[in-house]
């Protein structure tokens, strides 16, 4: 079995978050374990820099990650594409999405060494964007895909289907199509209800809908939502953003 090899990241934004994660691979260095940093990010001694990017975690064991939700779903863009799993670290407002707080650290350090932690499986959501059938973008999401105005003085016309069958017309700011894990981020915030992370549901959550009946709705995870959008001069455009960051 070859050397175990970890990747560290963190939010460049916050020198606690950078002097965390120094601490945290020099305490894995120490103890045999080799570590991997994004080249611009972190700089470690005996640390192997790599570029930013999806091969960035391949043939690592798991992503550390330091800072917020932002730092970890940045960092979930490079541990998907590896199949690797990752814990966070909360140096963050809230933190719903990472594992541990900063006076856990040694501890974390300490049960990454041992092999003394369970994976835990999260759903992620497939996103298609078609524009008149054609496919425009595909793409993923942890969190949530939403669909927004893109001109604030002006709603967005929408029909919403769920597995193919439409189920109403609204006027509104946006949907959200949220995971589980996203219920707590801005579905949450759109009036959604939270679900367990363990439980196996998508949901879906008008933002600011003008209408009557426009409530959450929670489907099948298997199921397939569809937002259309409905263009005319008095609705907007749209963006379609994937966990807040790509759009």
């Amino acid at each position: 079995m070859g050397q175990r090899t970890v990747l560290v990241t963190a939010h460049t934004g916050k020198q606690r978050a950078l002097r965390s994660a120094r601490l945290v691979a020099s305490r894995l260095a120490a103890a045999g374990v080799a570590v991997r940093t994004l080249a611009a990010e972190l700089s470690v001694p005996g640390a192997d820099e790599v570029p930013a990017g999806p091969a960035a975690a391949e043939g690592t064991e798991l992503v550390i990650v330091l800072g917020g939700d932002g730092a970890l779903l940045r960092a979930a863009e490079l541990s998907r594409p590896a199949g690797v799993p990752l814990i966070g670290v909360n140096l963050g407002h809230v933190g719903f999405l990472a594992e541990a707080e900063p006076d856990g650290l040694a501890d974390v350090v300490d049960r990454v060494v041992s092999g003394d932690y369970v994976v835990e499986e999260r759903m992620t959501i497939d996103v298609t964007a078609r524009g008149n059938g054609d496919v425009i973008a595909s793409t993923w999401a942890l969190n949530e895909a939403t669909v927004e105005k893109a001109a604030r003085e002006r709603m967005i016309d929408v029909v919403v289907e769920v597995d193919g069958r439409p189920l109403s017309q609204w006027g509104c700011d946006g949907v959200v199509c949220s995971t589980p894990t996203g219920s707590t981020a801005y579905a949450f915030s759109a009036g959604g209800p939270v679900v367990w992370p363990e439980v196996e549901a998508l949901l879906m959550v008008p933002i600011s809908a003008h209408a009557l009946f426009a409530p959450p709705m929670v489907v099948s995870p298997k199921s397939e939502l569809a937002i259309e959008l409905i263009v005319s001069v008095e609705t907007s455009g749209a963006v379609l953003w994937c966990d807040g960051r790509r759009k």
